[in-house]
């Protein structure tokens, strides 16, 4: 008969599960199954060794588990995330052991992670009753930790309060409680009462998460003061200190910044790249950010899905398709493709830079689909100019059970517009209506502008009336209704309603559909009145657009002297459609010699649109200028220029 002291020193020699489980039939032989400290020493082994579900079975057969025995199969089960077993484990166990604070530590977790604030404050009550809460401040940090991740800050300051001293991992854990919650300016508050009233030196830890609350705030300046409070106390900064600051500075724009601490940063992961290139591709910098893409991979970094995102974005504003469709292929290698977040980001590159089937193959080969990436496709169908696939898409939507959201309705309304189909429109409003959607100003001004290019303004006219709340969305969306239909007298009258009847004060977008309804009905006089009270009255400065509508009104008079006059005190860029209506005009007055000086101007601002060589050289043919305008129809062939042809729609 071997003797307990005996097993106990072959327990010290086990080192795999063969003998562990040889040594257990061994125990169970000679009767020593149920020795408390013996069967602890084996649970210990068992929880290195073993399945968890194993040692939980060992565990369960020792009669009267001591405290240590318990926090030992505690520990194993938080490792493994089986949380609602530990809250069941500590229930019983207080029936017949007194926890210590490693329980009370184990239990808090559990909590922490199910979201169980009653059962939190139960074993805080336990703490204050067994004595040993105040004492320990690991302890503190659990419960501070638990009140946090359940979203009750204000029990979180409650339980740091009990502390009459607290230590640097208590006020991080507070610190961290407060910015993980959206409370940033509570957490850089206890973070400077920390350092400065308190005199406690913060961690690293602490710095990154006051960092996080001012990237939260898009606070540059107290940002800049952490990281000059970390220079100045000559901390070496560790990697996701450096991280947390080159977010800061990627999120607030300031790109010379995060450089430098680029370029400074001895060490570098796939978050400090990714920080990098999205700071580029999100602040006018998208070749660059494409470089640092390039850089990266070179470099042997294994890029992620937010690297990969970041770079598909800068492709997407600089319309690099070739670079996108490298990228693409990238992340198919890696096998990131299938990323709902990388395939979304895809979808947009594709729409963006006008290759919309490209977009349409990626989205089929998407397992899984959400609202944003039905989104992004129905967008760039849209923007595309593909109506027809833009309502299939739609459709689709509704039939797979997503449902719309308020900008998905204006996007869909602006596809119909384009097709023209009035009874489509009349289906869409009555979704509009079923949906909830009909209170929201930007629908309402949607559906009022379908019904008006699908030719009905009886309908616009109903939809507007029956809007109880009219915004300055909505008004202008009806003056520029009426301005498709030629109805330059209903938009001045409904004008003049709107600034005597209602509070609503007119914008640039209210007086550019006014000056357009003026302009499609020729209403010269009266654009310019228009014009001049945006000015005097209401103090808006006009845009290239505005200017570009006045010009024609000018032009149409024949008073070409007035409209280059104008076009020269412009204190704004003057756009391409402000030339091109001057240029027009002096086709009509045969006016060559401010149409040359226009016809320059477009040139070197839109050197490939045949409309405007066209236009000149007809000016030119109209002036006798002969030998000019043969030069200017030779230049088209020369670059292979080619006009648009005109398309008609009959319903």
């Amino acid at each position: 008969m071997r003797s307990p002291e005996t097993v106990l020193k072959l327990v010290g020699v086990c080192k795999t599960t063969k003998l562990l489980t040889q040594l257990r039939s061994l125990t169970i032989k000679i009767g020593l199954r149920y020795d408390t400290h013996l069967a602890a020493k084996l649970t210990k082994l068992y929880c290195e060794l073993l399945p968890v579900q194993t040692a939980r079975k060992l565990f369960d057969e020792i009669p009267q588990p001591n405290v240590y025995t318990c926090n030992r199969i505690l520990q194993r089960l938080c490792g493994k995330k089986r949380y609602e077993e530990v809250l069941s484990l500590f229930s019983s166990m207080v029936s017949f052991e007194k926890p210590d604070h490693f329980t009370l530590l184990f239990a808090l977790k559990a909590c922490s992670a199910l979201k169980q604030i009653n059962f939190g404050k139960t074993i805080h009550g336990l703490g204050r009753k067994y004595g040993n809460i105040h004492s320990n401040m690991f302890l503190g940090s659990g419960l501070v930790e638990m009140y946090s991740k359940c979203g009750n800050v204000d029990d979180a300051l409650r339980a740091f309060e009990e502390y009459s001293n607290p230590d640097i991992v208590l006020w991080t854990t507070l610190v961290t409680g407060y910015e993980k919650n959206f409370m940033p300016d509570e957490a850089l508050e206890v973070f400077t009462r920390m350092v400065m009233a308190c005199c406690v030196a913060p961690d690293p830890i602490t710095l990154v998460t006051a960092v996080s609350a001012c990237t939260q705030l898009m606070n540059l300046k107290a940002g800049k003061s952490v990281h000059a409070f970390v220079l100045r106390m000559c901390y070496e900064s560790p990697l996701p200190l450096s991280n947390a600051l080159l977010n800061l500075y990627a999120k607030t724009g300031f790109t010379f910044c995060a450089e430098n601490l680029f370029r400074m940063m001895e060490e570098k992961d796939v978050i400090s790249w990714s920080c990098m290139i999205s700071c580029c591709a999100h602040n006018n910098a998208a070749d660059r950010a494409i470089s640092l893409f390039d850089e990266m991979i070179y470099k042997g970094v294994e890029p992620n899905s937010v690297s990969v995102i970041s770079a598909l974005q800068a492709c997407e504003a600089c319309c690099n398709l070739e670079k996108g469709r490298q990228i693409r292929e990238l992340a198919f290698q890696k096998g990131l493709e299938l990323d709902i977040l990388v395939s979304t980001a895809l979808i947009d590159m594709y729409m963006s830079c006008c290759s919309p089937h490209e977009a349409i193959m990626v989205f089929d080969r998407m397992p899984n689909k959400d609202l944003v990436s039905w989104f992004a496709l129905l967008c760039g169908c849209v923007q595309n100019g593909l109506a027809n696939k833009s309502m299939q898409i739609f459709c689709d939507m509704m039939a797979n059970d997503i449902r719309p959201d308020a900008t998905m309705m204006v996007k869909i309304l602006g596809a119909c517009s384009e097709l023209g189909v009035l009874e489509l429109t009349s289906c869409l409003h009555s979704y509009v209506i079923r949906g909830g959607f009909f209170s929201n100003s930007f629908v309402g001004a949607s559906l009022i502008d379908c019904y008006a290019k699908c030719g009905s303004m009886e309908e616009a006219i109903k939809v507007f009336e029956r809007l109880t709340e009219k915004d300055v969305v909505i008004w202008s969306s009806m003056f520029a209704g009426y301005g498709i239909h030629g109805q330059a007298r209903e938009s001045i009258k409904l004008f003049h309603r709107m600034v005597t009847h209602s509070t609503v004060y007119p914008n640039k977008v209210t007086f550019l559909s006014i000056l357009a309804a003026c302009s499609h009905a020729g209403f010269v006089e009266e654009g310019i009145e228009f014009f001049n009270i945006m000015l005097n009255k209401y103090q808006l400065m006009p845009e290239s657009k505005h200017y570009a509508i006045i010009v024609d009104l000018l032009g149409r008079t024949g008073e070409l002297d007035k409209a280059m006059s104008l076009i020269n005190q412009m204190q704004s860029q003057v756009g391409a459609h402000v030339w091109g209506a001057l240029l027009g005009a002096c086709r009509i007055h045969q006016n060559a010699e401010i149409g040359d000086v226009a016809a320059r101007n477009l040139l070197r601002l839109d050197p490939d649109n045949a409309g405007y060589y066209i236009l000149l050289s007809n000016v030119y043919a109209v002036d006798g200028k002969w030998d000019d305008a043969a030069e200017l129809r030779g230049s088209i062939k020369e670059k292979e220029l080619k006009t648009i042809t005109g398309q008609s729609v009959v319903l």
